[in-house]
Order: structure tokens, then C-alpha cells, then sequence
């Protein structure tokens, strides 16, 4: 019983694998495309007139107030209605952007926020404008304070694109389903899929702390 349970994981690894490059896809691309539109939200809730200000606020709480199943749910089914067809792996790149950019403009904007007035102060007096000290003095420290929560952020999104199997994307957990459907070895393929998803977790994990390392040893050397 156990060596044909191990015998099918072997044999549906190739298959388990091309889901789980598809994972590593949507994980990254959400995760690029959230982290740009989320860092304009950020500026725009923290500098932007109140009008923009209040529109990026019900933005963020929207997306995160919302289940992202839902979210995908309207844009994959929902927007077919008005006119827009999206295949599924484009409509599902686009939900979790959407998402992942609610969740990292509020990091990023309490990194910002976080900085000592006196930065902008002193940046101020040897004739720096505003838009040189949040470049060059302002999002290097903010950077240092967001990293951690924008990888936990990051490694979240990983284990959320099992979502995206709700659409039709064929990542690790469809691939998982479709094979349990044929098999109906259950327990045994979604063991697999399970040890797949902690495997890209935790070698995100060590990447993650290696990097929070070389910066906090850079930022005492300094």
C-alpha cells in the first residue's frame, strides 16, 4: 500500500513540477506587478492630495477586506459580463497583483512613515528636494524596515496561488486535483503537492533571513 502510494508520487512528480513552475510564476509575477502598483499607493496615501489620498485608502482597504477568492472570482467570471474575456493564468496574474499591491502599499507606506522627520529636515538644509531625499535617504532605510514583512508577504502569495486552481490555472495544487481524480489516491497526492509548497516555502524562508542578514550586518558596518 505505502510503496504503490510512493510509487504514484514519483510517477506524477514531472507533472507536480510543471504545476509547481507555474506556482513559481504567478508567485513571482504577482508579487513584481504588487510591489509597483503598491508602492504608488503607498505614495499616493502618503503625499498625493486628499481626493487621491482617499481613493488609495478605499483601494487597499477593498482588496484587503475582500477574499482574494472572490477577487478572482469577479475578474476570471465576472468580467466576461462586461465585455472583458481573460484566459485564466492572465486573469489569475492580475487578481493576486491586485491583492499583493493592497497589502504592500500598507507596509510600504508604515516603512516610509516610520522615518524620523529630522531625515527630511537635514536632507532639506544641504539643499536636497524632496523628491532626492525620498530617493536617496528616505527608501534605503524604509527598505531596511519593510524587507521582513514584504517576505512573509511574498511566502504567503506562494501558498495563495493554490487559489488560482479555482480558474482552471494548471499550478501545483490543479495538477494535484487532476491527478486525484484519476487515481483517487487522495491522501497521497495532496501529501505530495503539500511537501511541494513547503519546499518552495522554506527555501524562501532561507533566502528571506540571508538577506535580512547581509543588510542588517551592512547597515552596522555603516
Amino acid at each position: 500500500m505505502i510503496g504503490s502510494s510512493l510509487q504514484l508520487a514519483l510517477d506524477s512528480l514531472p507533472f507536480l513540477l510543471k504545476g509547481a513552475w507555474w506556482t513559481v510564476v504567478l508567485s513571482l509575477g504577482g508579487m513584481f506587478f504588487g510591489l509597483l502598483l503598491g508602492f504608488g499607493l503607498a505614495l499616493l496615501r502618503l503625499y498625493a492630495y486628499r481626493p487621491l489620498q482617499w481613493l488609495a485608502r478605499v483601494y487597499v482597504s477593498f482588496f484587503r477586506g475582500t477574499p482574494l477568492l472572490v477577487q478572482l472570482f469577479m475578474i476570471y467570471y465576472g468580467l466576461p459580463q462586461l465585455g472583458i474575456q481573460l484566459d485564466p493564468l492572465p486573469a489569475a496574474l492580475i487578481g493576486f497583483s491586485l491583492n499583493m499591491a493592497a497589502y504592500t502599499a500598507e507596509i510600504l507606506r508604515a516603512a516610509i512613515a516610520s522615518i524620523d522627520r529630522g531625515q527630511w529636515e537635514a536632507a532639506a538644509s544641504i539643499g536636497m528636494s524632496r523628491a532626492q531625499t525620498l530617493y536617496r535617504a528616505i527608501l534605503p532605510q524604509a527598505a531596511r524596515t519593510a524587507l521582513p514583512p514584504l517576505g512573509n508577504s511574498f511566502i504567503s502569495l506562494v501558498k495563495d496561488t493554490a487559489l488560482a486552481a479555482t480558474i482552471q490555472v494548471p499550478e501545483l495544487f490543479r495538477q494535484a486535483q487532476l491527478i486525484t481524480a484519476r487515481t483517487f489516491e487522495i491522501f497521497t497526492m495532496y501529501l505530495a503537492a503539500a511537501l511541494i509548497y513547503w519546499l518552495l516555502a522554506s527555501v524562501l524562508a532561507y533566502f528571506q533571513g540571508r538577506l535580512e542578514d547581509r543588510v542588517n550586518r551592512h547597515e552596522q558596518d555603516a
